[in-house]
């Protein structure tokens, strides 16, 4: 049974059926977030106030490295998804896409410049 109006069958618009994928991926990455945060902030604090060297030295390390870029990429990427969900509840027409390519980049080019970051002082 379908419970769309006429005007709403018309014009193609109901259920994108993605809704569900899109909130597993914002609870997986609040998941993951929850436990990168505290794993950053433990490593980030042997470094926070001291000379550029031993941060170096810290950094060079796997697993500041490997938390430092995760923690990156998975707040960047829940980021975009968060704030995607407000743009299409706020927005409409070009301005959503226009808004929603342009988060999209910012989301992108952020977590590569992090990345690019944490290999450099890491290799």
């Amino acid at each position: 049974m379908d419970y769309r109006t006429d005007y709403k069958r018309v014009m193609g618009l109901g259920s994108a059926k993605d809704g569900t994928e899109h909130f597993w991926q914002v609870k997986l990455s609040s998941i993951a977030l929850a436990i990168l945060i505290p794993l950053f902030i433990f490593t980030f604090g042997r470094t926070l106030g001291s000379d550029y060297e031993t941060a170096l030295a810290v950094y060079s390390q796997p697993f500041p490295a490997i938390v430092a870029a995760l923690t990156l990429v998975v707040g960047w990427m829940h980021f975009k998804q968060g704030v995607q969900v407000l743009i299409e509840d706020y927005t409409g027409g070009a301005t959503r896409t226009a808004l929603i390519v342009a988060t999209t980049c910012l989301s992108y080019a952020a977590a590569a410049a992090g990345i690019f970051a944490v290999a450099r002082i890491a290799l």
